[in-house]
């Protein structure tokens, strides 16, 4: 899953990604709909994960809501 396909998802994703990280705020959650650096600074600021840490922890809750590559889904 991209960033585009979760902005799309944004609300139905939203309990999931609050179960990962319980300190999000619903107005947290309605970053996804903008940029992408915006949201991962919100969740920097409320976890207190180092930017590398925030990235890539991220990274992986996109990979295991989707785990197949691009290159795999056709």
């Amino acid at each position: 899953m991209n960033w585009e396909q979760l902005q799309g998802q944004a609300k139905q994703l939203g309990g999931k990604l609050k179960e990962k990280w319980a300190k999000l705020t619903d107005d947290d959650l309605l970053l996804l709909q903008g940029k992408k650096d915006v949201f991962m600074g919100k969740l920097q600021e409320r976890t207190g994960l180092a930017k590398d840490e925030a990235e890539k922890q991220f990274d992986a809750f996109m990979i295991k809501l989707d785990p197949k590559p691009s290159s795999e889904k056709r």
